[in-house]
Order: C-alpha cells, then sequence, then structure tokens
C-alpha cells in the first residue's frame, strides 16, 4: 500500500514539474496567492469584485450548455427555449440560473464599484483601474440586454423595436445603426444571428479579456488600503507609504483575505441557485407578433429605471437626453480618477461623495419601481364605484347588462376609463372590441398580461361569458368588431373549395 502511494506520489510529481518546466505558472501563481494586502483590507468590504469574477465564470459555463440547445433563428429560437424549458432534464434550472446570474452580476458589479467609489480606490495609482471597471460595468449591462433579445418573446421582439428606433435618432448616422444592428431593415432571423455572436463572442471576449487586466492590474498595484481620515493622497508619496503599510502589517491574500472571498462567493451562489429554484427561468413569454401592437414591453429589471424616465420625459426632451445625458454620465465616470486623484479617501471626509451616491441610488429604486407600472399612468386615482354610463346599457341584452355589473363589481374601472371616466393605467374599454377580437379579450380577461393580473381565478364562467358578451359591444359608431384574419382566410378557403371542386366536375 504504501508503494503504491509513493508511486502515485512520484507520478504527480513527474507531471507537475513537467507542466511547470513548459508553463512556468508555479511561480507566479504562488506570488500572486501569497502578495502582502493591508490588515485591514482582508475585510468582508473588499469581497465583492471576485464574486463578480465568480459570476461571471458562472455565466460562461452555463451560457455554454445553453448554446448547445439554442437556436438563434427567428423561426425557432422561441421553440428551442420551450425546448429547453419542459423537455430537456433540468433545462429549466439551467436557464434560470443563467437569467438570475445575470442580475446578481449586475448588482454585484454595481455595489462593488461604489465602494470602489466611497473608499477613494480610484485615485492614484489605480485610475487605469477604476476606468476599466467603468467598461466592465457597460459590458456586464450589454450581455444582460443581448440576453433578452435572445428570448426572442413579445418582450424581447418590441423592446428591440424600441432599441432600433431610438438607434434611428442618432443624426446620419442612425440608418446605417439600425441595418447594421438588425442585419436588414426589419427584425429577422439575422437579427438573432447578430444578436447571438455578440452575447456568446463578442461582448465576452471583451469581457474576459478586461477581467484579466483588470485582475493583474490589482496584483501589480496592491489592494487598496483601508481609509483613514486625514491619510492624504499624494502622488508623490503614496507608493512609498503604501509598501511601508503592507510591510509592516501586510498578510499575504492566501488564506487571510482569500477565505472571505471564497465564502462570500459561495454565499452568492447559493443564493443564485435559491432564485432559480424557487422563481424559475425568465420567460420566453408568448411568441414574437409583430401584428400584436397594442401591447406593453417591458426591459429586464437592471433596465426598468431607463424604461420609467423616458417614459416621465416630455416628446420634446427625449431625444436630446437619449444622446446626452448617456455621453455626460460615462465621460463624468472616465474623467473622475483623472480629475480627482489626489486628496483624501475617506468617506467621512468626503459627504459630496455620500450624497451623490444617496442621491442616485434612491433616484434609482424609485424609477425602477414605477418601471413595474404602465408609465402614462403609474398611480391610480379612479373611483370604481362611478356607475357606468346610461349609454352603454341602452339596447342591451340582458346577458350585456351582467357584463357590465361585472364590470363595476370587480373594480375594472380602477384602471380602464369608460365614456371618459375611470383609470388611465390600462387602455380604455370605449372601442376596446375595435382592438381585440373575443378570443383575445377571454385571454387577457382570464391569463392577464402586461401590467393586468390574471383574473381566471377570481370570476366564475358565468361572468367570463357575461363580462366579455358586454365588452364586445363596445365599439365605435359604424366600426365592425376586431376579426382574425388568420381565421377569415381559413373560412374563405374552405367555402372556396367545394366551389372549385364543382367546377371542376362540369363537362
Amino acid at each position: 500500500m504504501a508503494s503504491l502511494k509513493k508511486r502515485t506520489t512520484s507520478a504527480a510529481g513527474k507531471t507537475y514539474t513537467w507542466l511547470d518546466r513548459r508553463l512556468g505558472l508555479a511561480k507566479p501563481l504562488t506570488e500572486a496567492a501569497q502578495h502582502p494586502t493591508p490588515a485591514r483590507s482582508a475585510s468582508w468590504w473588499y469581497v465583492f469584485g471576485s464574486a463578480a469574477t465568480v459570476l461571471l465564470g458562472l455565466q460562461v459555463v452555463t451560457g455554454i450548455l445553453l448554446a448547445l440547445t439554442y437556436s438563434p433563428s427567428a423561426g425557432e429560437a422561441w421553440s428551442s427555449l420551450q425546448f429547453l424549458n419542459h423537455n430537456v432534464t433540468l433545462g429549466w434550472l439551467l436557464r434560470a440560473i443563467h437569467g438570475w446570474g445575470s442580475d446578481f452580476m449586475i448588482a454585484i458589479v454595481l455595489i462593488h464599484m461604489v465602494q470602489v467609489f466611497l473608499f477613494g480606490a480610484y485615485k492614484f495609482p489605480r485610475e487605469l483601474t477604476w476606468i476599466i471597471g467603468v467598461f466592465l460595468l457597460l459590458l456586464t449591462l450589454g450581455m444582460a440586454f443581448t440576453g433578452q433579445v435572445l428570448r426572442f418573446d413579445q418582450d424581447a421582439y418590441w423592446g428591440l423595436g424600441i432599441g432600433a428606433s431610438i438607434v434611428s435618432r442618432i443624426p446620419w448616422l442612425g440608418g446605417p445603426l439600425v441595418h447594421m444592428m438588425l442585419g436588414g431593415p426589419i427584425i429577422g432571423g439575422q437579427t438573432l444571428s447578430r444578436f447571438f455572436a455578440l452575447h456568446v463572442f463578442v461582448i465576452p471576449g471583451i469581457l474576459l479579456a478586461l477581467v484579466g487586466l483588470h485582475v493583474w492590474m490589482v496584483l501589480r498595484l496592491g489592494i487598496n488600503e483601508w481609509p483613514m481620515p486625514g491619510r492624504i493622497v499624494s502622488k508623490a508619496n503614496y507608493e512609498h507609504e503604501y509598501h511601508q503599510l503592507t510591510e509592516e502589517n501586510g498578510v499575504p491574500f492566501v488564506p487571510d483575505a482569500a477565505w472571505k472571498d471564497a465564502v462570500f462567493a459561495a454565499a452568492i451562489m447559493l443564493s443564485v441557485l435559491a432564485c432559480a429554484l424557487y422563481f424559475g427561468p425568465f420567460g420566453p413569454t408568448g411568441q414574437p407578433d409583430p401584428t400584436i401592437i397594442q401591447t406593453a414591453p417591458k426591459p429586464d429589471f437592471a433596465f426598468l429605471w431607463i424604461y420609467a424616465v423616458l417614459a416621465y420625459l416630455p416628446p420634446s426632451l427625449e431625444t436630446p437626453m437619449l444622446f446626452i445625458a448617456p455621453v455626460v454620465i460615462i465621460g463624468c465616470m472616465l474623467l473622475l480618477p483623472l480629475v480627482a486623484g489626489e486628496g483624501e479617501k475617506h468617506w467621512k471626509r468626503r459627504p459630496v461623495a455620500v450624497l451623490m451616491v444617496g442621491v442616485i441610488a434612491v433616484t434609482l429604486a424609485i424609477f425602477t419601481q414605477l418601471g413595474t407600472y404602465t408609465p402614462w399612468s403609474p398611480i391610480m386615482e379612479a373611483w370604481s364605484g362611478e356607475a357606468v354610463p346610461v349609454a352603454y346599457l341602452q339596447h342591451r341584452s340582458p346577458l350585456e347588462r351582467q357584463g357590465a355589473l361585472v364590470l363595476q363589481n370587480k373594480q375594472c374601472r380602477n384602471c380602464h376609463a369608460l365614456g371618459g371616466a375611470g383609470g388611465m393605467r390600462g387602455p380604455a374599454l370605449d372601442s376596446i372590441a375595435t382592438r381585440m377580437t373575443e378570443d383575445q379579450i377571454i385571454r387577457q380577461v382570464l391569463q392577464g398580461g402586461g401590467n393586468m393580473p390574471a383574473y381566471g381565478k377570481a370570476l366564475s364562467p358565468a361572468e367570463t361569458r357575461a363580462l366579455v358578451s358586454f365588452l364586445m359591444t363596445l365599439r365605435e359608431k359604424n366600426l365592425a368588431p376586431a376579426v382574425d384574419a388568420s381565421r377569415s382566410l381559413t373560412h374563405a378557403g374552405a367555402m372556396r373549395v367545394p366551389a372549385e371542386s364543382n367546377l371542376l366536375r362540369m363537362p
């Protein structure tokens, strides 16, 4: 037994020596693991960067597994995700982990940048580290957006249409940029192919390269020391003071700081798994249908605040805000370490920085919450007890009048206007029968969609029938009710077939 163990150890040692002679990784990896870290920086406040890196690894692994089944074509993308959800063993869990991992990664990267900002870690000599971090944040958001497009459901289709309309407003370059983004004049198969390439190859490739550079710079320049009031950063003597600090009370990164990183990263991974198991994957919702224009597409959680801001802007300010505000914000973030590269680091001596973080956090939270509502009327102020106008009850059958009573009792007018009175959270009902077919109304009432909750469990079959009968009477004068064009064509074709057959039988 001892002889076998000795031979195994010897074989492993020979393999290690053979690889190290050719790769030369042992020394740099050992130095990286043992690089001195200021003792107070081996703290729970410094674990977010490593957690973001672990989440990136999770996204790469789950993304590769998803790419084995996903089909980036307009005709098969939606079906391939349904196949993953329902036919592949644990396919739904894989999609859920990938989706929730994206949200957690955005949150962790944002928290990491806030921590770096408040701790003054963007100052000399770490200016370039901060600048690379800004680009990493933008690339992470780009990964999230392109991932939503790849779901290619109703929200993704119309959300991409809105994005294309925004890009088209760029002077002179708008048209060519939209054509390049969509792969043609319309959203189609080429669109998904391009976004698939961006999501799977281009953005991850740049992201991994910048992460490698970011980590290398952290190792080279050292982890930022714990900020102390009165300790001023000066280009003339900072590096000397930092090396003196690490020599006096520095600790090796492994294990003194690494175990906290490992514990926090494990907790984040477990949180992603818990959300994936409990909430499941994101979509896909209904199949993309360009003929359904009565829709309220919403972006994923990370972009809801942008959705709400644009909804509240007056039309005259939309275009300037879209093209000026992002440039100003990103420009300020990139210039921050170059303009304020020296001075105080401690947050207690930088009240303006703390106030900025507080204001931005509260603003993002408020607009994100507002983004969950239909943007043109996020507050319901209507009183559902207001009577249905008499004009909508005249010449109605008993069943249709019963439907008007259901409309009233179920407080539908909290959200929907009728005769100019009622809520504006949802569309007005005055001409609903000219915009939606009977089947579409039934589906919307029972299953909900957009901002509307599902009422399938709150209505009996009799109440549903009465309500839909009343809603089908709501159309403007001289306008026919909406019909399903595909059914009309099918019916017309069925009527023609016997006639054509008779003609063929004629001598």
